[in-house]
């Protein structure tokens, strides 16, 4: 059977809360200018698709007891979005709040295998929560949402985090530490960094309302509306040894002493090129690459890897079609490496200090013209989330924040250094690049 026939077995079957184990009281925390500009993002989805005919009932008691104990140290996502009497947007966490949102459901006629092919199926919107739905709607929703879904062979986990309390580098360090308290460890052994103002403690405070009193999302560019080409979201695999090639090859011959490229600006480089070939875009026109990069090390004095927030900037590098496909590769990995090394301490408090003369919240599509854009990072250890039935088949992202070029890259599900690239693309110029024998490293 297809797997657009199986839309209609989903069935919801219940939905509760989950609270921390214990009264914590009324804790506050300011969001800083890190986090405000993704308010008019999406919530950021994540699926884990997990084989075994386990006790289904017992697996989701088993997720929700170690969810309320991890929830003791993460209780920021149990609480909600608020702004104090200055129109300062915080996260407000509150023992009487109802907490996480878990729905459970069952879909027993679908198997792991159908949704972990390369092609997203639009079934994937079924079993994730909140899709389209804008994290600033934090303010009246929970800031964490999971469905637990059974299948016929597994469970599939779809979480929703609001993407204005936190980064990727922080939702893995949530869900590795929900996976330890289920594996039966009393708390987690890395405790979240809860102090956002030791990163930037500058007050901003957001105009959400127009002249005529509507609530509104403020200072978006308007964008005229047109008419969405169709996109499609695949996932490429990069084994080892094509990692070693694309980066052997770019590496030589040995540049003048400079640095060397890394396995990031190398494969970045390489998808960057094959796409816009793959676009058909005139020479003389831009193309912008924008990494959303983590600077938990790069700001001054350096944060800890368990900051809890975002502590992400959008680094972006502009070129034309016509000079990164006609000079070597060389050209645009030196265009993206310059670019990461120049984003110091200084770099990033004179950004910060320019939003916040003038804030504007983004949209998850504003990277730029012909984009290419990465999130997400194979450092990630999302292979590594064992809640005690094992690690998982397959990792995927929801259909949110995803615009024509937008990517998130993974560590490989064949280990070692291999990494699957998750690609959203206009559906002509995917079907160019799936043809691309040297982008898929088949020459």
């Amino acid at each position: 059977m297809a797997i657009e026939q199986h839309q209609n077995l989903i069935k919801i079957t219940g939905k509760s809360h989950v609270k921390p184990n214990k009264n914590i009281g009324k804790k506050e925390c300011q969001l800083v200018t890190f986090d405000l500009p993704y308010l008019a993002f999406y919530y950021n989805q994540k699926l884990l698709f997990y084989k075994g005919d386990g006790d289904f009932e017992g697996m989701v008691e088993k997720l929700k007891d170690g969810l309320s104990v991890v929830l003791e140290d993460f209780h920021q996502l149990a609480g909600k979005l608020k702004r104090d009497e200055e129109e300062v947007f915080q996260v407000e966490y509150d023992d009487d709040m109802a907490g996480v949102e878990v729905t459970e459901a069952i879909a027993d006629e679908i198997e792991v295998a159908d949704l972990t092919v390369a092609e997203s199926s639009s079934i994937l919107k079924d079993l994730v929560p909140f899709t389209e739905v804008l994290n600033l709607e934090g303010m009246h929703r929970p800031l964490l949402a999971v469905q637990l879904t059974k299948l016929k062979d597994g469970l599939v986990m779809g979480c929703a985090f609001n993407h204005a309390i936190l980064d990727g580098t922080s939702t893995w360090h949530f869900m590795s530490s929900w996976a330890e308290t289920c594996r039966g460890a009393p708390s987690t052994s890395a405790p979240p960094f809860l102090e956002r103002t030791k990163a930037r403690n500058t007050r901003v405070k957001l105009d959400l309302t127009l002249p005529s009193g509507t609530p509104t999302t403020p200072h978006i560019d308007e964008v005229k509306p047109m008419p969405n080409p169709p996109l499609r979201e695949k996932i490429f695999n990069f084994s080892e040894s094509d990692i070693d090639k694309i980066k052997s090859t770019i590496n030589e011959p040995p540049s003048d002493g400079s640095k060397p490229f890394s396995t990031f600006q190398t494969l970045s480089v390489h998808i960057w090129r094959h796409i816009i070939h793959a676009r058909n875009i005139k020479p003389e026109d831009h193309t912008v690459f924008t990494v959303f990069a983590d600077c938990r090390k790069r700001v001054d004095p350096p944060m800890p890897e368990a900051y809890l927030g975002n502590l992400i900037q959008a680094i972006f590098t502009v070129t034309v079609a016509g000079l990164l496909l006609a000079k070597p590769p060389q050209f645009g990995a030196s265009l993206i490496q310059k670019a990461i090394e120049a984003h110091n301490a200084k770099v990033i408090d004179e950004r910060n200090e320019g939003w916040e003369s003038a804030p504007k919240i983004f949209e998850f599509k504003d990277a730029g013209v012909n984009s290419v854009a990465v999130g997400s990072s194979p450092r990630f250890k999302v292979y590594d989330v064992d809640f005690g039935w094992g690690e998982p088949e397959h990792v995927r992202s929801g259909s949110n924040n995803k615009f024509d070029g937008m990517i998130y890259l993974y560590p490989g599900k064949s280990g070692g250094r291999s990494i699957d690239v998750e690609l959203t693309l206009e559906a002509e110029a995917m079907g160019r690049l799936e043809q691309d024998k040297d982008f898929l490293m088949q020459v």
